[in-house]
């Protein structure tokens, strides 16, 4: 079974203290429903289209595992927390 990778891009942060919180109680929900923490902060460097944007990358062992991750009752108090602090794009894609 191909591993999956959780990416998430922050295109801008309103409130970095609500980032604060929901980080809180995002990383133990993440890592208890088997998630790897493999990328967290801004890039070193950007190429192409040039965006300096916050990145995390987060590797589960499947896509059920990934999006049961994000269905979880803990990691949705995590997105309550977060509101609409920060605009993202998150996504979960298997790997080859």
């Amino acid at each position: 079974m191909a591993k999956a990778y959780w990416i998430a891009v922050y295109r801008s942060i309103k409130n970095p203290d609500a980032l604060v919180e929901y980080a809180k109680l995002a990383g133990p929900a993440i890592q208890a429903g088997g998630g790897k923490f493999l990328v967290r902060g801004n890039p070193s460097k950007v190429y192409e289209a040039g965006l300096m944007q916050r990145t995390v990358v987060i590797e589960f062992d499947s896509v059920d595992q990934a999006v049961g991750a994000h269905d979880s009752p803990g990691y949705q108090a995590a997105l309550k927390a977060l509101g609409d602090a920060a605009e993202r794009d998150l996504r979960i894609v298997e790997g080859v």
